[in-house]
């Protein structure tokens, strides 16, 4: 009998992502999502194709699936109560909307079986799990709440897989494909897992997560933010564009080299790996069948400047290791300069910084005091941008 496993979100991660893995250590998996017509095609064919884009193109097609749409709450809960493990790909805000169905299925699991089960939890937030755990407590009769926290895994991962928006164009060949770059590891934390920890391929089960944590956000996530606000600036469309551009990649290629020094610092990372792991990133830039825009990397610059978030976040980690971060600064006052029309966010800082100047997004949207030594030197390296000739 096929071990099964249920996915929450069927899109370009969970399909593109988790699905794979599920299928490859041999899954049926239940994809429980709210596209009708996704649904609909992943019941009738069971199975999907998957595109690996890189210097080759590889077709493959995921079997053993099925779905339910989210709004079933019995068929919701049966999946969760036989499953033997399971994975959310649905988008921060949307996990909250998933705790009520995650607690009915538990709670029919619990009366069902002693097992534990192990969920893992695909968000871009660090602290995802405990936060998921506390949503799902607010739904689960009291007499759950020790077996929810003896038996159930939240387990925290780092998504690095690049999965870039599905066009028109190929959601019309098929409404199933899903396109995918090659790199296809998935770092967990082992201190999430309840019980024996399940087989799956590609996971990567790590005792210093959070180390792993930062690498994304402050190598890859950075890396990725200053090609696209700096290709922003220089009129390119696509991300592979920017990053052959040699003007951009030079100032990626410095900024990296300040986020692998303080994370190297910081958590004893060999300094070495991470620059290898952030040329190997600069090369998956490269990658032109993935068709990934500068605007959509760019977009959202409120979150994206936030203190604990790639740019700002990065500068203050590499300041507290005593690096200054002149690229990373030069890099977050290019994201000051993100005025893309069908973006509200960045439409948001340019009106912040209209009616109150610098100071107003550093305080607004960076969270940090104007006087603060990384306001100060994203101060000078705006003067450099505009010396520079970015801004022409």
């Amino acid at each position: 009998m096929a071990k099964k496993a249920v996915q929450f979100g069927a899109g370009n991660i969970g399909r593109g992502f988790l699905g794979q893995l599920f299928y490859e250590s041999g899954y049926a998996t239940t994809f429980i999502d709210v596209v009708q017509e996704v649904i609909d095609g992943l019941n009738a064919r069971g199975e999907y194709p998957l595109r690996i884009v890189g210097d080759t193109v590889e077709e493959e097609v995921i079997k053993n699936v099925s779905a339910v749409h989210a709004t079933d709450q019995d068929a919701v809960a049966q999946a969760i109560a036989e499953a033997d493990f399971g994975a959310t790909a649905v988008g921060v805000t949307v996990l909250p909307r998933i705790a009520p169905a995650l607690a009915a299925g538990l709670a029919r699991r619990f009366e069902l079986s002693n097992a534990p089960l192990n969920f893992v939890i695909c968000e871009n937030m660090i602290g995802a799990g405990p936060f998921l755990r506390e949503e799902v407590r607010k739904y689960l009769p009291d007499e759950h709440h020790d077996a929810l926290d003896a038996k159930v895994g939240f387990v925290e991962a780092s998504i690095g897989r690049m999965v870039p928006v599905m066009t028109d164009e190929l959601k019309t060949e098929d409404p199933l494909l899903v396109c995918v770059e090659p790199y296809c590891e998935l770092p967990v934390d082992r201190a999430g897992f309840k019980g024996p920890i399940p087989e799956l391929a590609h996971m990567k089960v790590l005792d210093n997560f959070e180390a792993y944590v930062e690498r994304k956000l402050f190598v890859h996530n950075m890396s990725h933010a200053t090609g696209a606000y700096l290709g922003y600036l220089r009129g390119h469309e696509y991300i592979w564009q920017a990053v052959q551009d040699p003007v951009i990649r030079k100032k990626i290629e410095a900024a990296l080299d300040e986020t692998c020094r303080g994370l190297a610092k910081r958590h004893g990372m060999d300094l070495d790996e991470l620059r290898a792991h952030g040329s190997d990133l600069l090369h998956r830039y490269e990658n032109k069948a993935l068709g990934d825009q500068v605007a959509r990397i760019a977009k959202d610059p409120i979150r994206k400047l936030g203190p604990n978030d790639r740019l700002v976040g990065s500068g203050l980690m590499c300041l507290e290791q005593g690096i200054e971060p002149v690229n990373v600064a030069f890099a977050t006052a290019a994201a000051f300069h993100f005025d893309h029309s069908d973006d509200e966010a960045a439409q948001q800082v340019q009106e912040i910084r209209a009616n109150h100047g610098l100071e107003g997004v550093f305080r607004e949207v960076c969270g940090i005091e104007p006087g603060s030594p990384l306001a100060q030197l994203i101060v000078r390296e705006e003067k450099q941008l505009r010396q520079e000739g970015w801004l022409d």
